[in-house]
């Protein structure tokens, strides 16, 4: 395979000063290797859906083979030149109906890595507040001839709609309390890197679960891989359909903390809650928040996640966020790489 992919280069620059070209035909020929790498890839493994519309949707197979290519692709971002043409002819619209940071800017930075022509669309500003509807919008977006839709919304099941009624591809970036299933693949990317196999790993999930979409889909794709999973927090903020999912159910984050091989902790989301759940963020803090105290106390190293933002001296104390078991940042950078593995997977469908 690399005799073939450096034949070419060196028929392109045949007769030329290899003094001059020498870092030409490296990098040229390095390019042609890791297509290589990623075509042999994906004539192996393909996933068996069209669009990434949740965990719930995909097989343990799909997890592997987005891992598994999400582990090329950080090789890939982590050399000098950091972007392939593998989207060079996809466009890709980001349509967000709800305000993000993190997963807005990760996606952006994966589609561009890929070298694919990207569109962002912002519900502010834009047509939907004069009354269009979220199919008429997408619609006129399609219209524009994009190829693939990275959509989060409010709504539950958004996607799903969508996805029955448009021809692009649709990846969804968070659908309200629903499913965030790109969060789920590289929380267990993160794990994977750190711990190996998850199969048997113990996984605490602690925090506001009512109203995370994080939770849902990190408990499939968990399970899908062979971990065992708890929810911990106040029993307010535990939905009782939960239990028929197969976890653990706990109330003491010390004990949760003891159980588990990784914490991935949630914030309160105050911006869902349409009536008190607990007293008050300094109660909260009190009986379900994380310090580094806690964390040196046990008899163990544990994993230490969250997937942001961070609410410092709520959830986390910020010696706890910036401690030696937080492998927080590692997650953002996981982010982009496991992003470019489902668009480029779901681009070859």
């Amino acid at each position: 395979m690399l005799n073939c992919a450096k034949q070419p280069v060196n028929l392109i620059f045949h007769g030329s000063s290899p003094k001059v070209f020498r870092p030409i035909r490296f990098l040229v020929g390095h390019f042609l290797i890791i297509f290589a790498k990623l075509s042999y890839t994906d004539a192996m493994t393909k996933l068996s859906v069209r669009h990434l519309l949740g965990i719930k949707n995909l097989n343990e197979n799909d997890i592997h083979t987005i891992l598994d290519t999400a582990t090329q692709f950080k090789e890939v971002i982590n050399r000098p030149i950091k972007k392939v043409p593998s989207l060079r002819d996809i466009t890709i619209a980001n349509v967000f109906f709800e305000n993000s940071t993190r997963t807005r800017l990760s996606f952006e930075l994966a589609e561009k890595r890929l070298s694919a022509d990207v569109v962002n669309f912002s519900a502010s500003g834009s047509s939907v507040k004069k009354g269009e509807t979220l199919l008429d919008t997408v619609n006129n977006i399609l219209a524009m001839k994009v190829d693939m839709i990275v959509m989060r919304h409010s709504s539950p099941g958004a996607p799903h709609y969508l996805s029955s009624r448009i021809p692009a591809n649709v990846i969804n970036a968070g659908d309200g309390t629903h499913e965030h299933p790109t969060q789920a693949l590289l929380d267990a990317f993160s794990m994977r890197e750190k711990l190996g196999d998850l199969a048997g790993k113990k996984i605490a999930i602690i925090g506001d679960i009512l109203h995370s979409r994080v939770a849902l889909s990190n408990i499939f794709c968990l399970q899908k891989l062979g971990a065992e999973v708890m929810v911990c927090g106040p029993s307010t903020l535990i939905p009782k359909y939960l239990a028929d999912l197969g976890v653990k159910i706990g109330h003491n984050v010390k004990e949760a903390l003891q159980w588990c091989d990784v914490a991935n902790v949630l914030r309160i989301q105050l911006e869902r809650q349409q009536i008190k759940y607990f007293p008050s963020l300094r109660e909260y803090s009190l009986y379900f928040g994380i310090t580094k105290a806690m964390l040196d106390e046990l008899d163990k190293d544990i994993v230490l996640m969250h997937p942001g933002p961070i609410n410092r001296g709520v959830e986390l104390s910020s010696d706890a966020a910036d401690s030696s078991h937080s492998i927080i940042l590692n997650q953002v950078e996981n982010g982009v790489a496991v992003r470019m593995a489902a668009l480029y997977l779901l681009a070859q469908q």
